[in-house]
């Protein structure tokens, strides 16, 4: 099985924890606390018949965590930043986030940007037409990813989505033994085929 460390980050509130408990639970908790400093998730996910173990790190939104998320993006292979579709300036606060995950040596490859609270569209504040300058402007991969941890809508597509970009970014399949390894090797590290 393959593991990858994959971060999520945003604003306090926007819906970061309950994202990661209904992937990993199934379960909505409309009484889920903020996180402090930082909460921790494993869950298996099968993408195109390859069993991936993700290491889920979540990140408190209060300015005075933010501090911490430097030391735990080392490693990561992926990152999901959240904004909540009825809260603008947690769009807006997501600039501080990119920056601060970019600035890491060794920052994922992989990052996704999803929209959250979709069932709350009626409340929307966040205008399509600025997320999209937003997920360009940081090149984000696929598209905007739209969630609701209430209802469940896309949640487990998110994750899925996340495993087959991780590997396509981070991993080559060896033609001799067909087990995936790291792209930065010259060997695989199953068979010992030389990979370049």
């Amino acid at each position: 099985m393959i593991k990858f460390k994959v971060i999520i980050a945003g604003a306090k509130n926007v819906g970061k924890t309950s994202l990661i408990r209904r992937y990993a639970t199934g379960k909505f908790d409309k009484s889920t606390l903020s996180t402090i400093g930082v909460d921790f998730e494993t869950k298996k996910v099968v993408v195109d018949d390859t069993e991936i173990l993700l290491n889920i790190w979540d990140f408190a939104g209060e300015k005075k965590f933010r501090l911490l998320l430097p030391s735990y993006v080392s490693g990561a292979s992926g990152a999901l930043l959240l904004y909540d579709i009825t809260n603008k300036e947690s769009l807006e606060d997501l600039h501080d986030w990119v920056k601060t995950i970019s600035s890491v040596p060794n920052y994922p490859k992989t990052k996704l940007l999803i929209e959250a609270k979709i069932d709350l569209e009626d409340q929307r504040e966040v205008n399509k037409e600025d997320a999209k300058i937003f997920f360009n402007e940081y090149k984000f991969q696929g598209d905007i990813h739209s969630v609701s941890s209430k209802t469940g809508e896309n949640v487990e597509n998110v994750f899925e989505t996340l495993g087959r970009e991780i590997i396509k970014n981070s991993l080559k399949k060896c033609t001799s033994c067909d087990k995936f390894y790291p792209l930065e090797l010259k060997y695989c590290q199953y068979c010992g085929q030389k990979t370049r």
